[in-house]
């Protein structure tokens, strides 16, 4: 299986957060034409990336790897960070903090390889400093 490409990952991240949005809908969070974005669509269903339409309940998603990551920005620069950080489709949330760290940035992923790759787009960010991430294990509470 190849990788998937950054529309097909932010086609997916649009999907974890609303798997019954519309095809209209989606193509313009992910800005790609409705054409576009129907076509993918099918391609990333037929390839078998995208398995099923699904709900998320309050219980935690099977095989899903999620982190929170904190990061420390070079001051100058962290509106760019921020803007940059959520065109990263597996980035979930970002807050501002206070402490020794600038945010806290949640990642959700399919797998420990992306996973990864979404750390290092992080760090290359002109404006990150440093970074470090814990992975969420077993829900306990809440």
């Amino acid at each position: 299986m190849s990788l998937l490409s950054k529309t097909d990952r932010a086609i997916i991240a649009a999907l974890r957060g609303d798997a019954r949005m519309p095809i209209t809908q989606l193509a313009q969070t992910v800005g790609i034409s409705r054409t576009t974005a129907r076509a993918r669509l099918e391609a990333l269903v037929a390839e078998g990336r995208i398995r099923r339409f699904t709900i998320e309940t309050d219980q935690d998603v099977e095989g899903e790897v999620r982190a929170i990551t904190m990061v420390e920005l070079q001051g100058r620069l962290s509106r760019n960070v921020i803007r940059t950080l959520t065109r990263i489709p597996e980035v979930s949330t970002i807050h501002a903090t206070n402490g020794a760290w600038d945010l806290v940035v949640e990642i959700r992923t399919d797998s420990l390889v992306n996973f990864d790759r979404v750390l290092r787009e992080i760090r290359d960010v002109p404006g990150v400093l440093n970074s470090e991430s814990s992975l969420l294990l077993a829900h306990v509470s809440g």
